[in-house]
């Protein structure tokens, strides 16, 4: 058994502590989306710049939540 692959792929119970910081990751991510939907004309950039910072806070999250 791969202890990696079966930490990766479990379901991981909030832990004391851990909403706060999935807080505070989204409102910073959140005032830097807004920030790039103001200066950033429509594009496929700026919707990749959007799409890699959620998944920036997604993966974020997983380090919160996985160790």
């Amino acid at each position: 058994m791969n202890n990696q692959i079966e930490n990766n792929f479990m379901y991981h119970a909030p832990k004391e502590g851990q909403a706060e910081k999935y807080d505070q990751l989204r409102s910073k991510a959140k005032e830097l989306a807004n920030l790039i939907d103001e200066l950033c004309p429509n594009s496929r950039e700026k919707s990749l710049a959007t799409t890699k910072l959620e998944e920036s806070v997604m993966w974020a999250n997983a380090s919160i939540a996985r160790n």
